[in-house]
């Protein structure tokens, strides 16, 4: 346990001492022999509970865990079998399975009330027995937690490895895997991976068999749009007993800034087509949910379905939104998106 410092009294006992430039005069009030860091003032944010990790040389520190925030994702690895177009992590060819001890030390330290936790990539999946060993530690230490693991799906065509996740038997679990067409070509040329429609939607299928929550995410761009009414028949046709199916806005961030030109189409053109294919889910009876866009690009159809999801570390707003009646309501958007690119259609209310 670390103890961070704002003020008197300052207790003894702590393994560490944190303090912000603003408080490091206080370092010379420190318990005697105490080992302690000075922290830049853009880490104020710093409050009970987080977990924060410091390098050996304390030269550098590294916020894990936050518990005030809803929005805690850990990544587990930057390895991926896709190597998507819009990728906002792109994936490295490197051995990182230092994350994973990392993680495996982390996740004793989370707060037991903590209410939903995610787990990322890369592909999570990449490495199956230490992923299928840090699931079981996150049921044993985080009972009351939900899950939310993205993977690609494609890890889990092998029903073995699928049978063993299963029987983990986490309580409140979801996989969420990112099916972009109905077309299997034109998935695979997304996920620049061929085979991968095949692999993912047995996956799919694998995980549903054996009673496990999938949520299928669709990612919107100027090449998904194209079949997005198809798409949304294909998933309930055929997929209809999914949790969940999440339509969900670009992120200026990674391989989408690379290939911009291909993949950028304002929000404004396609909000009729987005209609369309919610009506199309819902018509089925499906679970619907509309991501990463704002209020003002969206036909009123889609307010049952919009849901403010930009994690809370990376989400702003424009200048043209300050005037806004229901800026309050409004998901906003991703900071990249601020910093590289958004709809020049906004309409504040």
């Amino acid at each position: 346990m670390a103890y961070l410092v704002t003020g008197h009294p300052i207790p003894v006992g702590f393994a560490h001492y944190l303090l912000t430039e603003q408080h490091q005069d206080l370092a010379k009030e420190l318990p005697l022999d105490s080992d302690y860091s000075i922290l830049p003032n853009d880490y104020d944010y710093i409050d009970n509970n987080d977990i924060v990790r410091l390098s050996a040389d304390r030269q550098s520190i590294r916020v894990l865990f936050r518990a005030s925030s809803p929005n805690n994702s850990i990544l587990l690895t930057e390895q991926c079998n896709n190597y998507c177009l819009m990728c906002s992590q792109p994936p490295k060819a490197v051995d990182d399975s230092w994350i994973l001890d990392e993680i495996e030390s982390l996740i004793p330290l989370i707060p037991k009330e903590t209410r939903e936790l995610g787990f990322t990539g890369g592909e999570p999946t990449t490495n199956k027995e230490r992923f299928l060993k840090i699931i079981s530690l996150t049921k044993s230490y985080l009972p009351r937690t939900a899950i939310h693991i993205l993977s690609n799906g494609r890890s889990f065509r092998d029903l073995r490895f699928a049978e063993k996740y299963a029987e983990i038997g986490l309580p409140d679990a979801m996989v969420g895997i990112p099916v972009y067409s109905d077309d299997p070509t034109l998935h695979d040329y997304i996920v620049q991976a061929q085979g991968a429609f095949d692999e993912t939607i047995q996956g799919i299928l694998n995980l549903k068999r054996l009673g496990q929550k999938v949520e299928i995410r669709v990612v919107l761009h100027k090449l998904s749009i194209q079949r997005l009414p198809q798409l949304c028949e294909f998933i309930a046709r055929n997929l209809l007993f999914v949790d969940q199916v999440a339509l969900m806005g670009l992120e200026m961030m990674g391989f989408t800034r690379a290939n911009f030109d291909e993949l950028w189409i304002d929000p404004i053109e396609y909000k009729d087509t987005l209609s369309k294919s919610v009506q199309i889910l819902t018509k089925y009876g499906m679970n619907v949910s509309v991501y990463n866009h704002q209020l003002c690009l969206v036909n009123p159809d889609i307010l049952p379905h919009y849901r403010k999801s930009i994690s809370d570390w990376k989400n702003e707003f424009a200048p043209e939104c300050l005037t806004c009646r229901r800026k309050s309501e409004c998901g906003g958007f991703f900071a990249s998106g601020i910093k590289f690119g958004y709809s020049k259609q906004l309409t504040p209310f």
